[in-house]
């Protein structure tokens, strides 16, 4: 009967194509019978062990046998979220979700064409296309052996998507472009987008982005190289797995449902750990558009330059139907136009290099050395993310990203620069050596916490005036300050020692904002009413340590304060040259922090009965279904946890919504893969956990079986041999049995 589904299911897969095929199948039958025979035979060579975590251990005799299984084992844990991810990287939201993605779909369509990706595949190295191909085959092969399994969208996978999905970041450099304004000027106004995450706090730069630290053989107790990979993303936004092949493949970790690489992890040599980076590598040019008769024409130097059209159909989901807009859309040799302003069209230019960007993406996870890593690295196909390192020879490093165009820094680029002014354009790739690196500083650590490279080693990093000023643009951050002392504070780094590190309790930001409160409060007149009111909360602060625990009633009371403080005075810290924060450690007034400190205090007992609220008792992290957006009840069971969002400097960090309906703050953002590495010269030793549960399904034991570890920071050990797996098998089968 298997067999039957089989045959039936890819049929339908094949009859069910709504996207190009690189190749013309004979007819469904035909294909399906073929498929059917090969697929299986592939499968047959794939094992894949499910260890009492519920995480996939995939061998294969080739490194494209372990990407077959290891798409395959990520669809079984959650196929919503593998689809979801290449609907939006191929711009077919809205053919699920309806008009409302349309302008997300447009956006993509810039820069995504079919025929461009199937012409790209056709051109990729033969082993790359290999990956590529066994990638669809292993979607391809789930779909045929689970008919219950309804896509929204895809009904058959083809190779060239992969290329549509490079590298693992989640916000791409494509999101910086904004909805709005595409909106308003490739169409009316009537269908924008709305804000996309319900109960959020407005106005609050909620930071995003990762950890990461590094530690040298002369600071660990064991001599040994240490690595801590803790990216900060929304949370089940990744899978945790183990691929390894005879080819040379092994690499454990984080990968981004629906791509064939680990993207934040380790093999048995070296790890890696990526943030995301402060470099400038998106820039926005203003073209002067000029119509010459029937043309559009921009100016560049002395040149006239005709202006590139073409027509993009986005099909999307309605009651009825579906239905579809045409968009004729533009583009200048700096790139598609996205918006207008001041009178002139805005084109944005950035990276777009998908088979070196998908090549350097899986290439790093079988590199053996610092040299083979670099090697990978001079592909110079990663724009958005730092890059900290470890391996067992006991090197250590901070890599910028490698993809840094190289400009006039005479010009502001972090503005619309004049596109008619040749001197503007990119002069090429800036060469790794020629990047803010840090690599075996004397300190014997590194870190970066999505702050400047100019701190990632202390008093070994680079300097910031030996760089141009587009190398960074976010500067340094609270957590990076924390970061710096927690790292220089010990010299014999264990797996234990490091999760500790990780987990700090210091939240940075108030040991700033809290004293200056204080004084406020001490010098207001013996007759002032906001002695006696606030004299309580006032006191509660003034015994506290600055540290975030569940029990805590000041981590209440100076998270509401900080955010109502910034929220009341971002639009002058935003434009404060001396940037957000010495804006609001310095230049807010005494009665901007006690009015700050009243409202929190009453908005806590508004919401919860009284003021003194231990901080766990607001703070939690919930999984009740496996939606994307997922939904939060007060009344549903949750978990206390007792680190806030690392705007405040904690490590750790936890963003939440309150949703209608809700009085509580629900994680949906932060620590979402937790993982410390010791790099030995013959074995390396891990302990990870993950947000939840491997599963996206509620009915999984793993669905939720990690919360309590999540949100006590205790993770627990990784099963990276095969010897390590002993006694905690809990499955082993072929795909599809």
């Amino acid at each position: 009967m298997r067999s039957l589904w089989l045959l039936l299911g890819l049929a339908a897969c094949a009859r069910g194509s709504s996207t190009p095929s690189a190749d013309a199948a004979p007819t469904a039958a035909t294909a399906a019978a073929g498929d059917s025979t090969r697929l299986a035979r592939r499968a047959a060579g794939v094992t894949i062990t499910r260890d009492d975590w519920g995480i996939a251990h995939v061998r294969g005799r080739t490194d494209a046998d372990a990407v077959f299984g290891m798409i395959y084992a990520q669809a079984e844990d959650d196929f919503n979220r593998v689809e979801t991810n290449y609907l939006n990287s191929m711009g077919r939201l809205a053919e699920a979700e309806g008009e409302r993605a349309v302008w997300q779909d447009l956006r993509m369509k810039l820069f995504i064409d079919p025929d461009s990706m199937l012409a790209k595949y056709a051109a990729s190295p033969a082993w790359l296309r290999e990956l590529m191909d066994a990638w669809a085959d292993g979607l391809n092969y789930y779909l045929a052996t689970h008919p219950q399994v309804r896509p929204r969208v895809i009904t058959r996978f083809e190779p060239w998507m992969p290329l549509t999905f490079s590298e693992g970041s989640i916000g791409g450099d494509i999101e910086r472009i904004d909805l709005g304004h595409l909106a308003a000027f490739y169409g009316d106004t009537g269908s924008r987008p709305a804000p996309a995450t319900v109960g959020a706090r407005p106005g609050l730069p909620e930071p995003t982005g990762s950890n990461g630290f590094a530690i040298a053989p002369s600071k660990s107790a064991n001599r040994r190289a240490l690595l801590l990979i803790n990216p900060h993303t929304s949370f089940f936004f990744r899978s945790e797995l183990h691929m390894s092949s005879e080819e040379g493949l092994d690499a454990y970790g984080a990968a981004t449902w629906g791509q064939f690489f680990i993207y934040q992890g380790f093999n048995d040599r070296l790890g890696w750990m990526h943030t995301s980076s402060g470099a400038d590598v998106v820039d926005e040019y203003a073209e002067t558009v000029l119509r010459r008769g029937d043309r559009l024409v921009y100016r560049h130097g002395a040149e006239e330059r005709p202006v590139a059209t073409r027509t993009v159909s986005v099909p999307y989901r309605t009651a009825d139907g579906m239905a579809r807009r045409e968009f004729v859309v533009y583009r200048t040799h700096h790139g598609p136009i996205v918006r207008a302003a001041n009178g002139r069209w805005i084109a944005v230019r950035l990276m777009e290099k998908p088979i070196e960007a998908l090549s350097q993406s899986y290439l790093r996870t079988k590199a053996r050395s610092l040299s083979e890593f670099t090697k990978v690295m001079d592909l110079r196909a990663n724009s958005s993310n730092n890059t900290v390192y470890a391996d067992a020879d006991g090197n250590i490093g901070y890599f910028h990203p490698h993809f840094i165009p190289r400009r006039d820094d005479r010009f502001d680029f972090g503005k619309p620069v004049d596109g008619s002014d040749p001197a503007t354009d990119w002069k090429g790739l800036h060469s790794l050596a020629e990047s803010p690196n840090v690599l075996n500083p004397s300190t014997g650590w590194i870190q970066n916490t999505n702050n400047w490279p100019y701190s990632a080693a202390g008093p070994d990093s680079p300097k910031r005036e030996d760089f141009p000023r587009y190398m960074d643009t976010d500067g340094e951050n609270p957590r990076g300050v924390n970061a710096m002392r927690v790292l220089g504070e010990r010299s014999d780094f264990t797996l234990p020692t490091l999760i500790a590190a990780a987990y700090d309790r210091r939240l940075v930001a108030f040991e700033r904002l809290i004293p200056p409160l204080l004084r406020a409060y001490d010098a207001l007149p013996a007759g002032d009413g906001r002695r006696a009111a606030l004299a309580e909360p006032i006191a509660a602060l003034r015994s506290w340590d600055f540290r975030w625990s569940i029990e805590s009633v000041p981590t209440s009371l100076a998270v509401y304060m900080g955010e109502g403080l910034y929220i009341s005075v971002r639009r002058e810290a935003q434009v404060h040259p001396g940037g957000v924060w010495e804006y609001l450690y310095e230049r807010t007034t005494p009665g901007q922090k006690l009015a700050a400190l009243a409202a929190a205090r009453d908005t806590i007992a508004a919401r919860f009965g009284t003021w003194r609220t231990p901080w766990g008792e607001i703070n939690r992290f919930q999984r009740l279904t496996g939606d994307i957006v997922h939904p939060f009840s007060d009344s549903a069971p949750s978990i206390a946890v007792g680190f806030p969002s690392a705007l405040w400097g904690s490590l750790p960090s936890f963003s939440t919504v309150t949703p209608p309906g809700t009085k509580r703050r629900y994680g949906v953002n932060g620590n979402s893969f937790v993982a410390v590495v010791e790099f030995g010269t013959d074995s390396v030793r891990a302990r990870a956990v993950t947000a939840g549960g491997e599963s996206g399904d509620p009915r999984s034991p793993h669905f939720n079986d990690q919360a309590a570890r999540y949100a006590a920071g205790d993770l627990r050990p990784v099963y990276f041999y095969r010897g390590q797996l002993a006694g905690h098998v809990e499955r082993e089968y072929h795909p599809g049995r």
